[in-house]
């Protein structure tokens, strides 16, 4: 007995999906974010160095995650160096911005800021593990410097940028 393939069907089905005309296909569908846009963040923000590579190769690739909306913006390691000591802590820190803008505009960063600040911490570590010596505790005491102070004084960065970006003003201390 022969089988039969639902290929011959299916191209013109395909074609003629392909071919209605755009008023037909509803506004919000274009710019709708995919419903997996927090699954997607959240592999992206994690601690492991797994997550790190999935985020970074998405970075490079910014275009191919443009229906999810995500915000790629960055202004590195804010006020403290990018580079401190040389150390190149820069990428690490647009990681770490990618997870705060996106789950802040998601409504969603309290929920995350305390992994956010570890998955940082983690990045800067594997910085650091490419050296040994006195430059290895130098770095590692200049990551824990970072990350403590993403800790203690990240939300209310956070929340600065939020209003500065809603045309606001922010209180300088709570």
């Amino acid at each position: 007995m022969r089988r039969r393939h639902a290929l011959p069907l299916a191209a013109p089905l395909a074609a003629a999906a392909l071919a209605l005309p755009a008023a037909l296909v509803p506004a919000h569908a274009a710019s709708a974010a995919p419903a997996d846009k927090l699954q997607v963040l959240s592999s992206w923000t994690q601690t492991s160095v797994t997550s790190y590579q999935a985020w970074y190769s998405a970075r490079q690739n910014q275009g191919q995650w443009s229906a999810y909306g995500f915000d790629w913006s960055t202004d590195y390691c804010s006020s403290s160096p990018d580079n401190p000591f040389g150390f190149p802590f820069q990428t690490a820190c647009a990681r770490h911005d990618f997870g705060y803008r996106n789950y802040k505009a998601m409504g969603a960063f309290e929920a995350n800021k305390a992994r956010l600040d570890s998955a940082l911490y983690e990045d800067l570590k594997r910085v650091c593990s490419r050296y040994s010596g006195a430059t290895r505790t130098a770095c590692d005491s200049t990551a824990w410097t970072y990350y403590h102070a993403v800790d203690i004084f990240g939300l209310k960065g956070a929340d600065r940028a939020a209003d500065k970006a809603a045309g606001g003003f922010a209180a300088e201390a709570a």
